[in-house]
């Protein structure tokens, strides 16, 4: 296939330079190899034959065999239409054209053969079709079985290209290739009994029959989840056999005083597991790259601050780094007051630290004397040096970007242990993709004495008997979040808007204090609102989606959110998980119009069936896909794939991997003949400038 990377589309029939430019500019065609990787997004199926007699009724898109009796040209100026009468021998049917009328006669003879694919409808008596697909009988692109139909651009659209037009530079391009060079070691080949390449191209693009599609898209996909695994895979590797780290063996002091003096709770049984994990990566020798994954609330915090402690007891530091002032304050508050009594030194370092407080902390971490500094992108900064820093945790990892997590491994010589957290739960076939090069640990346990959000779905005309409930739980004393799609009112969008709900809410419960928050406002305001809600003196706090990270008010116990058919299910489940952080029941009220369409239902029914984020996640990756899931764009993923989805290829991405591991445990290097041509394919993905760059 290499050799069709260098060969220009412009050269084919019917491009040329400026359609080439386009193609180029719209869909990213420049070669050969780019033109037949532009698969079909679907299929018509063009297999069965109709006859004009047997039409009936509402007709779906058919294909007939005919000739031309006569053309006539009908009306004048604007109105002016071409219309062939066809017979396919059983009946007659008129073809029609509004435009190309010239073009269309001369491209039609009486009397020759020709397969028609279009949808008949009725009118006037008689069977007709407006613009459909013509093509001589016999010919390549008059093929009868399934007809791929390809992605275009409006651009293209109005420059005349058409799908079919898109598989007629395909067939040109495939009647040329000869035999095709095998893109796949050719043990993978025979193992998993796979298409061979160039059939496998040809298919995809001219299919004969649904089981030879399958087997085509099968051995496309395959390919490409198998390179994808295998540049993560040396990557990963290459990381775990160069990144020397810091062996921790010991369990001392402040680990076991904290243990048996300040544990709030006991340990759920899945985070003892994930502190088993972690304490056998730091005692390697090697970096550890792990990502912590837990739903809110599941004690992600209390197993950070565990093993931090662990590398306090082997002489190292220990930071935090999280995206936000709120949830590094809320961090420093928690760590702070649970450590205060076996005597460590806690600090939080922001971009609204006074000097006088910012150079007594420079101070004690370089002698030491500072033992965990939590803190926000200020952790980051040039001037922040450390004594001895031995493990970094970030938490809401996808809020940083590749290269300001790596500004944290070169704060030592010897690089830190590293442990990311997120709290969006990530479903298993995107965390073999995005996450591939990380050890991945999983919370999926709640703490002892937190009780399920129970969550319901209720409509405008309800609204009364939601604010009734609303009512209640304020008077013993509970907090209330309201959260709206937009700040102001958008004529175009029928949503409640903040500014309106802010009244409205102010208005409805005028006996107690109402926060808000929102995107636009200026940090020092949003802090101040947050915080009369944070400490109980506003009772309610009415905010856009600014809050579905990183605000923990346990006395909150009811979330509504208005418009709730505008968010997608993992930006539900983030909002949802505000509340049910103490141990008093807590709601989700979801509130949207009566008449939504049946997806949408389905979607937010599911809310109310599951308080489990991975199943969450799971339905919200098949219907979005992974480019819209928060966070996975940042990782460097190309999430463009041509052919295979993340959202449903689970099975096929663990046989890529298994495939991929299984190469590189018996040829490390790929430097033998055999895999040669695979160590070439990836050099041809990093060529495209594809950003593998990864978490650490």
């Amino acid at each position: 296939m290499n050799r069709l990377r260098f060969k220009d589309i412009m050269y084919l029939k019917g491009v040329g330079p400026k359609r080439a430019e386009l193609l180029l500019k719209e869909l990213g065609i420049k070669t050969y190899h780019d033109l037949l990787y532009h698969f079909p997004t679907h299929y018509i199926d063009r297999s069965r034959t109709y006859r004009i007699a047997d039409f009936t009724g509402e007709m779906p898109t058919v294909l007939v065999k005919g000739q031309f009796v006569t053309f006539s040209v009908q009306g004048d100026g604007a109105k002016t239409r071409l219309i062939g009468l066809f017979s396919d021998g059983s009946g007659l049917m008129e073809i029609v054209w509004f435009n190309r009328i010239k073009q269309m006669r001369d491209a039609f003879l009486p009397g020759n053969s020709y397969i028609v694919f279009g949808k008949p409808t009725m009118f006037n008596g008689r069977w007709s079709m407006t613009h459909p697909e013509i093509d001589p009988e016999g010919t390549a692109s008059a093929s009868e079985g399934l007809r791929g139909v390809y992605p275009l651009t409006e651009k293209l659209r109005t420059r005349g290209f058409t799908s079919r037009s898109i598989f007629s530079l395909q067939q040109q391009v495939i009647s040329t290739l000869g035999i095709v060079s095998e893109t796949l070691p050719a043990d993978i080949v025979t193992r998993y009994r796979l298409m061979n390449i160039g059939e496998a191209i040809a298919t995809i693009h001219n299919p004969s029959n649904n089981h030879e599609l399958q087997r085509a898209r099968e051995r496309l996909k395959f390919e490409e989840l198998f390179y994808l695994q295998l540049n993560i895979q040396r990557y990963a590797r290459g990381q775990k056999s160069a990144s020397n780290g810091f062996r921790f063996l010991r369990i001392g002091q402040y680990f076991n005083s904290f243990y048996t003096q300040c544990m709030p709770f006991e340990l759920t049984g899945a985070q003892k597991r994930v502190i088993k994990e972690i304490r056998a990566d730091m005692a390697t020798g090697r970096q550890m790259n792990r990502l912590l994954q837990g739903d809110v609330g599941s004690g992600k915090t209390l197993v950070a601050l565990l093993t931090m402690l662990i590398a306090l007891d082997n002489g190292c530091q220990a930071c935090l780094m999280a995206p936000t002032e709120i949830l590094a304050t809320q961090h420093f508050d928690t760590i702070s007051s649970m450590v205060a009594p076996v005597g460590i030194n806690v600090k939080l370092l922001t971009g609204s630290t006074r000097k006088k407080q910012r150079d007594e902390i420079h101070r004690q971490l370089l002698d030491g004397s500072l033992h965990i500094l939590v803190g926000t992108h200020a952790v980051i900064e040039d001037n922040v040096k450390f004594k001895n820093l031995g493990f970094a945790v970030i938490d809401e990892q996808h809020r940083f970007g590749v290269a300001q997590r790596a500004r944290l491994w070169g704060k030592n010589n010897i690089a830190p242990h590293v442990l990311v957290m997120t709290a969006t739960p990530i479903p298993r076939t995107l965390a073999m993709t995005v996450y591939g090069d990380l050890d991945v640990s999983v919370i999926d346990e709640l703490p002892p004495g937190r009780k399920p959000v129970v969550t319901l779905l209720r409509y405008d005309e309800q609204r009364f008997s939601v604010y009734q409930a609303i009512g209640r739980q304020l008077r013993q004393g509970r907090q209330v979040y309201i959260v709206y799609p937009l700040i102001e009112e958008n004529e175009k969008l029928d949503l409640k808007c903040l500014e309106e709900g802010y009244e409205t809410i102010s208005e409805t419960f005028r006996d107690y204090r109402v926060a808000y928050v929102h995107g636009k406002m200026k940090p020092a305001e949003k802090d101040y609102q947050m915080s009369i809600f944070a400490s109980g003196e506003a009772r309610i706090l009415v905010a856009t989606t600014v809050i579905e990270v990183g605000v923990n008010v346990p006395n909150a116990t009811t979330m509504l959110i208005e418009n709730a058919e505008r968010f997608g299910l993992s930006q539900l489940h983030q909002l949802r998980g505000r509340v049910g952080r103490g141990a008093d029941q807590s709601y989700c009220i979801l509130m949207t119009k009566r008449k939504i369409a049946k997806p949408t239902r389905e979607r937010l029914e599911l809310m109310t069936s599951t308080n489990d984020g991975f199943v969450v996640a799971e339905a919200d990756l098949k219907t979005r896909g992974p480019g819209d899931i928060e966070g996975t764009l940042q990782s460097g993923i190309p999430f463009d794939l041509k052919i295979a989805n993340l959202a449903i290829d689970g099975q096929m991405i663990q046989l890529s991997r298994d495939a991929a591991c299984r190469l590189l445990d018996e040829d490390p290097t790929l430097s033998s003949p055999a895999n040669r041509m695979a160590l070439q394919q990836l050099g041809y993905l990093n060529d495209k400038t594809i950003d593998w760059s990864r978490i650490s």
